[in-house]
C-alpha cells in the first residue's frame, strides 16, 4: 500500500516510543528485516510479518470476496497484471521492485527482466533474499538510461503514482519499440473537488497525456471495488499490532497516529469515488512529431534562444533564474527532434483567495517558433503545452488552485476556442498630469533605501500596510504583497530598477501606504501600491508629485477594470486596454462565475514590466 501523502507524515518526529515487554516472547525474536525500509512501507511490511509470518508484497490486494485473505488478494492482483504480458521470452523493465516478489516470479517464468528502484534499502533486502547477482539497479526512472528499444514491456506495479507522468511517457517512448507494451496497475484520482495537493495522478488526464505521446489505450479495467477492502484490512492490522510495530521499527506513537488518520481519509476518498484503482494497458503505436518535457536548468540556453527569436529582445540568465528558479517556476517545453520549438512557463504566486491563503500560477513566456506558430489545432505545439500544463499543475488537487496571465489577443482567442481559457477580467489604464513638487500638508515621503532595507522595521511597516490592504480585499483575489514579496519582486529584480516610497504622516509615525514606481525615458508608472484602498487618492497624488520632481509630464497606472472605481475620482483619464485576464478552465477548479471580476492586478503583477 504505497500512498504518496503518507510519505509526508511525521518524518521529523525522532522521539522514539519503546514498549518492549521482557516477558513477551515475541520481543526476543530476531530483528525485523524491514526496519530500514522507507516509512510507511516498513509499517505495512512489519504488520504483515507479524500477522502472517511473512510479507511478499506491499501493494493493494484485489479481493474477490470477503473470505479472501490479503495475501491471496495481493497474489490475485499480481497474477492479473502478469496475465497481460506477452509470453516469455521478452524483455521487461520493472519500475519499482518493492520486495522483489514480482521480479522473482517473472524471472522464474523465463522473462528477461531488469528492475529499478531509487531505494537502496529495497535493493539490499532483495539481494539478501534472492542473491547479489540479480539484475536490479538503483535508479529513479528519470535517471535510468538504456539504448532505444531495449525493452518490450515497461511495467509499473503501484510505482507510477510517484513519478512525473511526462517522465513516464518520455522514458517509455525511448525504451520501447513500436508495438511495445506499457502496463500500469495503480491508484488514480477519479475526480477533484478540493483545493490542496492530492498525490495521485488524475486518470483521465493521464490517459490523455499518453495519447499525446503516441500510446493507444488498448485495455482499461476499473478495480476500485476489489482494491478498497485493502485499506480497511491494513487499518485493522496496524491497530492490532501497533505496540509491536512501534517497538520493532523504533517509531513514535505520533507517526502511527498520523498514518492511521491519513488512511481513514484515504478510505473516505475511495468510498466517495474520488480515488480509485485500475489497470491500464497501452501500446506504443507511433513516434510523435513533437515531444513534451519539463524544462530544467540545463535547458535554459535553449529557452533564452527561443525567447530572443520570438520577442526580438533578450532575456538574461539572471532574469530566467529570478523568474523560474528557487522552485517557484514551472515550465513545459515542446521539442522537435533535439530542438526546443515551444515553451509555456508559470511563476508561482502566493495569493489570498477571498481571504484564504492559496497558491496561483501566472502564465508567462508562452512562445512557439515561427515555423510552427501557425499550427493551432489540438495536435499542435501550443495546444499540447496549454493543455498539459494545467493538467499537471492547476486546479483542484494540484500545486496551484488558479492560473492567470496577460496573453496577447491571438493567444487568448485560440485558447478560448479550444476550451483552455475563459476571460475573467480585463485591464484598464489611468493617466494623470504630474504635479509641482510642493509638499502636501500632513504627509511626507520617505524612500526605501539601502539603510532602511537593513532595518527590521521595514518588514514590520510593509507587512502592516499589507494586512490593512488584505482586509479591504477579503472579497477578492489578490497576490500577497508582504515584505518577502516586495523584496523578491522589486528589490531583487536582476535588470529593472524600481523606486519604493513610504507615504507617512508628517507628524507621528503612521504609515499611510507604499508606492512602487517605474521610470523610463518618457513616463512614470505606478507599478504597485500597498495600502488601505481608502488611501489610493493620496498615494496617486504623491506619485504625481514624484513624477513632477523627476521632470515627467504624466504618471500612469494599470489596474483590473473591476477596481477602476477606486481610481475614477482622482481626476485621471481612463483608457481601455486590450489586455484580457484569463482563467484556466481545462481542469476542475473554481468556476468562472466565482472568479470573474474579482482579481486585483496591477502592472507589478506582470512578469515583463
Amino acid at each position: 500500500m504505497t500512498k504518496t501523502a503518507h510519505y509526508q507524515l511525521a518524518q521529523s518526529d525522532t522521539q522514539l516510543h519503546r514498549q518492549t515487554d521482557p516477558a513477551d516472547p515475541l520481543a526476543a525474536t530476531s530483528p525485523t528485516p524491514f526496519k530500514h525500509l522507507t516509512f510507511p512501507l516498513n509499517v505495512y511490511a512489519q504488520a504483515l510479518l507479524l500477522e502472517a509470518g511473512k510479507a511478499d508484497y506491499l501493494h493493494f490486494g484485489l479481493f474477490q470476496n470477503d473470505q479472501t485473505s490479503l495475501q491471496a488478494a495481493q497474489q490475485f492482483s499480481t497474477d492479473l497484471l502478469t496475465s497481460k504480458l506477452p509470453p516469455p521470452p521478452c524483455r521487461i523493465l520493472e519500475v519499482g521492485v518493492g520486495l522483489g516478489t514480482t521480479f522473482s516470479l517473472l524471472n522464474k517464468r523465463g522473462y528477461d527482466v531488469h528492475g529499478i528502484t531509487p531505494d537502496a534499502q529495497q535493493i539490499a533486502y532483495i539481494q539478501e533474499s534472492q542473491g547479489a547477482g540479480i539484475s536490479i539497479s538503483c535508479h529513479a526512472l528519470e535517471d535510468f538510461t538504456a539504448p532505444a528499444g531495449s525493452f518490450d514491456v515497461v511495467l509499473f506495479q503501484e510505482s507510477a503514482q510517484y513519478i512525473e507522468p511526462l517522465d513516464i511517457f518520455n522514458k517509455a517512448l525511448d525504451l520501447l519499440p513500436l508495438q511495445g507494451d506499457l502496463l500500469i496497475i495503480d491508484e488514480f484520482a477519479l475526480k477533484r473537488t478540493q483545493a490542496g495537493m492530492e498525490g495521485l495522478h488524475h486518470l483521465d488526464e493521464f490517459v490523455a497525456l499518453a495519447q499525446r505521446f503516441g500510446f493507444d489505450l488498448i485495455e482499461q479495467i476499473d478495480l476500485s471495488t476489489m482494491a478498497a477492502p485493502t485499506l480497511e484490512y491494513m487499518l485493522s492490522l496496524v491497530s492490532k499490532h501497533q505496540d509491536r510495530i512501534i517497538n520493532d521499527l523504533e517509531l513514535s506513537n505520533a507517526m502511527l497516529t498520523q498514518l492511521n488518520t491519513s488512511n481513514h481519509a484515504y478510505r473516505e476518498k475511495y468510498a466517495n469515488q474520488r480515488f480509485g484503482y485500475g489497470l491500464l494497458h497501452f501500446k506504443k503505436r507511433a513516434q510523435p512529431k513533437w515531444r513534451l518535457r519539463q524544462i530544467k536548468t540545463e535547458h535554459m540556453p535553449a529557452v533564452l534562444d527561443l525567447f530572443k527569436s520570438t520577442f526580438h529582445h533578450s532575456m538574461t540568465p539572471a532574469t530566467w533564474q529570478w523568474k523560474y528558479g528557487h522552485h517557484s517556476g514551472y515550465q513545459i517545453g515542446v521539442w522537435r527532434d533535439d530542438q526546443l520549438i515551444a515553451h509555456y512557463g508559470g511563476c508561482g504566486r502566493r495569493i489570498l483567495f477571498f481571504g484564504q491563503p492559496q497558491h496561483a500560477v501566472q502564465i508567462a513566456d508562452v512562445m512557439v517558433n515561427s515555423n510552427d506558430r501557425g499550427i493551432l489545432t489540438k495536435t499542435g505545439p501550443f495546444f499540447l503545452m496549454a493543455a498539459t500544463f494545467p493538467e499537471r499543475f492547476v486546479g483542484y488537487g494540484k500545486p496551484f488552485l488558479v492560473g492567470f496571465g496577460f496573453p496577447n489577443e491571438r493567444a487568448m482567442k485560440v485558447a478560448e476556442r479550444h476550451g483552455l481559457y475563459a476571460e475573467v477580467g480585463c485591464m484598464t489604464e489611468f493617466c494623470w498630469p504630474s504635479l509641482p513638487k510642493l509638499p502636501l500638508m500632513g504627509t511626507k515621503l520617505q524612500q526605501l533605501d539601502e539603510h532602511l532595507l537593513e532595518d527590521d522595521k521595514a518588514a514590520v511597516i510593509i507587512d502592516e500596510c499589507w494586512q490593512q490592504m488584505a482586509e479591504d480585499l477579503r472579497d477578492a483575489m489578490v497576490g500577497i504583497r508582504d515584505w518577502n514579496y516586495l523584496k523578491h519582486r522589486y528589490l531583487h529584480h536582476p535588470t529593472q530598477q524600481y523606486q519604493i516610497v513610504l507615504v507617512k504622516n508628517r507628524f507621528g509615525k503612521k504609515i499611510r501606504g507604499v508606492l512602487v514606481l517605474r521610470h523610463d525615458s518618457k513616463n512614470c508608472e505606478i507599478m504597485d501600491m500597498i495600502a488601505p484602498l481608502s488611501e489610493i487618492p493620496l498615494l496617486i497624488k504623491h506619485a504625481r508629485r514624484i513624477a513632477g520632481i523627476a521632470g515627467y509630464r504624466e504618471v500612469s497606472c494599470r489596474i483590473t477594470e473591476n477596481f477602476a472605481s477606486y481610481f475614477a475620482n482622482t481626476r485621471g483619464i481612463q483608457h481601455p486596454l486590450n489586455i484580457h485576464i484569463p482563467a484556466t478552465i481545462w481542469t476542475d477548479g473554481p468556476s468562472v462565475e466565482t472568479l470573474r471580476n474579482h482579481w486585483w492586478l496591477m502592472s507589478g503583477d506582470t512578469d515583463f514590466r
